[in-house]
């Protein structure tokens, strides 16, 4: 995939991750800005999510760890496990919220 294509594909996923949160009505702070998605919440904890073009991955910072994603047949997978983004950032955003958050 060409550097816009993913560029693209991040922009897309930033916006669902938004819009996920919006909708379960979370008291979650979003801010994008530079390519960086930031996840603050009520206790001052906050998540980074940061694209990465050279690797073409997304990398998750999180109070449990850093997580790399990538997009692997459709699904952004992490690299490790191959566990999907948006299960794992709903289990990552439920520990630092104190309260169960499904972004799907």
């Amino acid at each position: 995939m060409t550097e816009t294509e993913f560029n693209q594909a991040v922009d897309a996923i930033f916006l669902q991750i938004e819009a996920a949160l919006d909708a379960c009505e979370s008291d979650i702070d979003t801010e994008t800005s530079a390519g960086i998605l930031t996840l603050e919440f009520e206790n001052g904890s906050k998540i980074i999510l940061n694209r990465q073009a050279p690797t073409q991955e997304i990398w998750v910072a999180a109070k449990s760890g850093g997580y790399h994603y990538r997009l692997d047949n459709g699904a952004w997978r992490n690299t490790r496990d191959s566990s999907e983004l948006f299960t794992s950032l709903s289990s990552y955003i439920s520990q630092q919220a104190g309260q169960d958050i499904q972004l799907l």
